[in-house]
Parts: structure tokens; sequence; C-alpha cells
């Protein structure tokens, strides 16, 4: 398998919220949502690989999924993980300028 389409199994989507657009801003962080059995030196190199950025650091959580009511049945959202990407000042990803 090819090192391009390993990176984009590994991250999943970008996580667009009030949040995460304020430290884009301030801090050069961004969010993805990625896969749960990626670790956080395969996610660098994904970020790196992907939007050509110069990655300082990894941050990531594993989110549990909320439980929610349909009718008179419970069921569960499902389980995933969660990376914040500290990114070089100075460097931005085109894909979130837009926003």
């Amino acid at each position: 398998m090819s090192d391009q389409l390993r990176a984009y199994e590994i991250i999943k989507r970008p996580i667009l919220t009030e949040k995460s657009l304020d430290q884009k801003g301030m801090y050069n962080k961004l969010h993805f949502e990625v896969d749960r059995r990626a670790n956080k030196i395969e996610i660098k190199k994904a970020v790196e690989q992907i939007f050509k950025v110069d990655v300082i650091d990894v941050r990531t959580m594993n989110v549990k999924g909320k439980r929610k009511r349909v009718g008179r049945y419970w069921t569960k959202r499902p389980d995933w993980k969660k990376a914040i990407v500290t990114i070089k000042p100075g460097q931005k990803v085109e894909f979130f300028e837009g926003v």
C-alpha cells in the first residue's frame, strides 16, 4: 500500500467547531478525527505528508460515543479518536483558510 493512501486512511476528517477555529487562529492547532489504531508518530507523518507543514506537537484523545434515544430504544454512537496537531508558527494549511 502506498504511503499517500495510508496517510488518508489515518486522517479521516477535520473537526470544524468554534473552539477548533479559535485555536487554529491563536495557537496554530488543527483538530482532526483520526483512525483509532493510529499513534502520534503516524499522525504526525500523515499531516506533514498531506498538508506539507512542519508538525511540532500531537495530542490525542479517545472520545466516547454518546448514548442516544430512538423512540423507546437506546443506542450508542461509535467511539472515535481525536488529534490536536500543533504546526510551526507562520505556516498555514490551505484547506482551513476559507473557513
